[in-house]
């Protein structure tokens, strides 16, 4: 409530009857219980007894925001500042995974919006340890999302953090701004990098002890082996420190499948054991399954309509909020949290108060 507090406040200050604070916060408290429009949103606010509103500041006498006002408000924000925000204050909250600060960088297309410049692509930063979204930055398209992660690590302190990405970012620039900035990264090599990946593949990997690791459940049995080495002179990539191969051997319904995958790491095999390395490359794919499926199918985001200026990156914002609030108190499926908030007024409400 204190970020929505010093959001600047794009509108006309005149005729405005509702503080932008009032708007964001009312939003944010429908979006925990659930709410998945700005219509659904308006008739939350609606039905919520004003006593309990007035407990995050709502005047009880006070006419409450219709959807339309919600609707222009939303999209005259300057969403990338909203987002900076709260990342700012999100990431002060979260902890280490394994006493190290991982962070996974993704890119969303939401499909069923809109705008000026076409559908809104938005690359998130997902803290692996917490499920919190801790920064979010919009391009105006796929193509962009390279150069983003850098943009969007330049409002982040990433100090000792490690950065892992997917094969798109496997590139050199975006190698040296995150070990510039003090970071590391785990990056995984594929196609996009073929003399990179063909290197790795020629290491001398049958000489190389492996470390393996079983899993079972829904149905599959998933055997990973990792081998790791350190990098090599001749391969020329920023920072790089070690190469890892994993191997994975999927086994579901008595077929077996096998997949390869090379990863650079900036860290040495003492700092980031390879068995700790696996864990994060497993661990980076959280933000696609807790974050981006959570979104497009419990709040339903592929499919919402909004078009209008940058309200659909605001609300996506909010999403995100939500869903890290809810990780941070504890929560590990979204769609139970949200109906068990969704039946009180109270519960969404002192969730914002006490995050």
């Amino acid at each position: 409530m204190e970020v929505f507090a010093d959001v600047p406040d794009p509108r006309d200050p005149r005729g405005v009857r509702h503080p932008l604070s009032t708007v964001l916060t009312l939003a944010q408290t429908a979006v925990l219980a659930g709410a998945r429009t700005l219509l659904a949103i308006a008739e939350w606010t609606l039905d919520a007894d004003r006593d309990m509103l007035s407990r995050i500041g709502i005047d009880p006498q006070q006419v409450l925001p219709s959807e339309s006002t919600m609707r222009r408000t939303l999209a005259q924000l300057d969403a990338d500042d909203l987002d900076a925000r709260l990342a700012g204050w999100m990431a002060i909250r979260v902890g280490l995974l394994d006493e190290q600060r991982v962070i996974a960088y993704d890119g969303k297309t939401m499909r069923g919006a809109r705008t000026a410049t076409g559908t809104p692509h938005l690359v998130a930063a997902f803290d692996h340890a917490a499920g919190a979204v801790v920064g979010q930055l919009a391009v105006t398209a796929k193509s962009n999302e390279i150069p983003a992660l850098r943009d969007l690590l330049d409002t982040m302190d990433i100090t000792d953090a490690v950065i892992t990405a997917d094969a798109m970012h496997c590139q050199r620039e975006t190698a040296t701004h995150i070990t510039d900035r003090g970071g590391h990264y785990v990056l995984t090599v594929k196609d996009n990098q073929p003399t990179l990946r063909a290197a790795c593949k020629a290491l001398p990997w049958k000489d190389v002890p492996a470390v393996t690791v079983t899993d079972t459940g829904h149905g599959r049995r998933v055997r990973r082996t990792i081998k790791a080495v350190q990098a090599p002179d001749w391969i020329e990539f920023p920072g790089a420190a070690q190469i890892i191969q994993l191997r994975r051997t999927r086994t579901i319904k008595g077929r077996k499948t096998t997949e390869v995958v090379y990863a650079i790491c900036s860290l040495d095999m003492i700092a980031a054991p390879p068995a700790t390395v696996a864990t994060w490359i497993q661990g980076h794919w959280r933000i696609e399954n807790s974050l981006h499926w959570v979104r497009d199918v419990t709040y339903d985001e592929d499919r919402h309509q909004l078009r209008t200026g940058k309200g659909p990156q605001v609300m996506a914002t909010l999403r995100n909020t939500a869903i890290s609030l809810l990780r941070l108190a504890g929560h590990t499926k979204i769609a139970t949290a949200l109906r068990h908030h969704g039946r009180s007024v109270s519960r969404p409400i002192e969730l914002l108060l006490t995050a």
